[in-house]
């Protein structure tokens, strides 16, 4: 009796060994994050800032694009479908969110008429986050419809399952593309109404930058198939379709993960006027809040907009409610945007630079995730941006330092525990 129960003792301690090694090795991040922030060396305006975005995004800066903002489901929806419905010869979709419901029926129906019509359909979901239902799937699949998964679990590779897309990127015949901050589903529907119909903004793009929109998608199709999509018809001669200067580049653990957290603070550093940042989830680590207030000395104005009490993720609120303090006191503006849910993924520096796309001001998305942000370095565009942002303000209310201060002992409490799971928010 004594021998079996220690026999359990022995292989019950090796089952939590087990287990407790697979989460370490699931949950760890990838690249070696920046831990030192970039000093102010150069303005936006300075020839020098694109070059260093070029060359260390290693993305070159397109000129001859245009770029159009849509605002909320009500005008992203119908922009995307009216694209699918329009195409000739190819379309590729990657996605982190893809959910059965009135919007994704009206997506697989859209992909699978084209799929009939003899367009090559490419749809890249993510394992976690695309939840399309069993017969959707199978009904794409017979129209002649390639889907796969992103990173399914395997035991030979369970090291990868913490690492997900969080694209949200569409491309129609190599010419049209799409990227932003919303998912395909019922929750993105409508004009931000209610707390059922979330805010957030999308971006269709023309012209030579959707080149590079669509060597992203390549890039994580190679990544799940083993096939490249090379072709004319996926990478066509691109004119000229308006005047935004625009690049796109992506993050992958393994492959460049820092490129992201690089982006974000080098622009930081470059802001001498102001930063107005739209943050779904956002979560700073101690280099970012050192270049934000580094900023605010030498008199940038920031103005950080987050989700209110509608927020699909209370831990991350919490998390990011506790980093608060240095940025407040710092002169920072804080604002928490309260008809619904907050998803917008837009930093807008000088009135010059912007990026948009998937990523999220946090080590989720610095470190762990596959992320796609396109940037845009045209004055006209990123005024659109600051009304669109100023707008938004309008919906928000303002944190002041003394009352992120006077919270309770208990909300304290909790922001700091959260803030311990940062790593992988």
């Amino acid at each position: 009796m004594v021998a079996a129960k220690r026999l359990l003792l022995v292989a019950g301690t090796a089952f939590a060994t087990l287990v407790a090694t697979l989460v370490v090795l699931n949950l760890s991040l990838g690249d070696k994050p920046i831990d030192t922030r970039l000093g102010h060396r150069y303005s936006t305006a300075d020839p020098q800032f694109v070059r260093a975005t070029h060359f260390v995004l290693k993305a070159p800066l397109a000129p001859g694009n245009r770029i159009t903002t849509l605002i909320n489901g009500d005008e992203i929806f119908p922009a995307m479908l009216e694209a699918i419905r329009a195409a000739r010869r190819t379309i590729t979709l990657e996605t982190y969110i893809y959910w059965s419901g009135t919007i994704g029926n009206a997506f697989v129906d859209a992909l699978s008429e084209r799929a009939l019509r003899g367009v090559r359909v490419h749809v890249l979901l993510d394992w976690i986050g695309g939840d399309l239902d069993d017969a959707q799937l199978e009904r794409m699949r017979r129209c002649g419809i390639e889907i796969r998964r992103y990173h399914p679990p395997r035991w030979t590779d369970l090291g990868r399952i913490n690492n997900r897309t969080h694209r949200k990127l569409m491309v129609v015949d190599g010419r049209i593309g799409f990227i932003g901050g919303a998912g395909i589903a019922d929750a993105w529907r409508g004009d931000a109404q209610d707390a059922q119909h979330w805010r957030d903004t999308h971006f269709r793009a023309e012209g030579p930058v959707v080149g590079q929109l669509q060597a992203a998608f390549i890039d994580n199709w190679i990544q799940a198939t083993g096939e490249v999509l090379h072709e004319e018809d996926y990478l066509p001669p691109l004119e000229r379709a308006g005047s935004s200067r625009a690049q796109v580049f992506t993050s992958s653990p393994g492959g460049g993960s820092e490129s992201m957290q690089l982006m974000y603070l080098l622009s930081i550093g470059a802001a001498v006027r102001t930063i107005d940042l739209s943050a779904a989830y956002f979560v700073p680590d101690e280099v970012a809040i050192a270049s934000l207030v580094a900023s605010l000395r030498r008199g940038v104005r920031v103005r950080i907009l987050v989700p209110g009490s509608h927020m699909d993720w209370e831990v991350v609120r919490r998390a990011s409610r506790a980093t608060w303090g240095p940025l407040l006191a710092g002169g920072a503006e804080i604002y928490e945007y309260q008809p619904t849910m907050f998803h917008c993924k837009v930093m807008v520096v000088d009135g010059l630079w912007v990026s948009v796309g998937s990523t999220n001001f946090d080590s989720r998305s610095f470190s762990i995730n596959d992320e796609a942000n396109m940037n845009v370095y045209d004055a006209d565009f990123a005024q659109r941006q600051i009304e669109v942002f100023e707008r938004d303000l309008r919906h928000a209310e303002r944190v002041t330092l003394q009352a992120w201060r006077e919270r309770s002992a208990w909300d304290r409490f909790l922001d700091n525990a959260a803030s311990l799971l940062s790593s992988q928010l």
